[in-house]
């Protein structure tokens, strides 16, 4: 499950041996997160998405491909 800490509060995270980040990340389905949670120490949020890299545009891949010589 992915959490973040909940507004002002900075939450040990003994799997990283340090503190939960800010941003939030992937915990294990736990006890120990599963309670941060009820109690609302934690709050369960969405996975930031991956950046995708641009993707090459179709008038620059029939350029290289017309460039071809025989």
């Amino acid at each position: 499950m992915f959490v973040k800490p909940a507004d002002g509060l900075r939450i040990v995270d003994p799997d990283l041996n340090g503190f939960l980040p800010a941003e939030g990340r992937e915990v294990p389905d736990s006890d120990y997160w599963h309670r941060l949670w009820l109690a609302g120490d934690v709050v369960k949020a969405d996975a930031p998405q991956p950046a995708v890299p641009p993707s090459q545009s179709i008038r620059s891949f029939a350029a290289k491909s017309d460039d071809t010589t025989d």
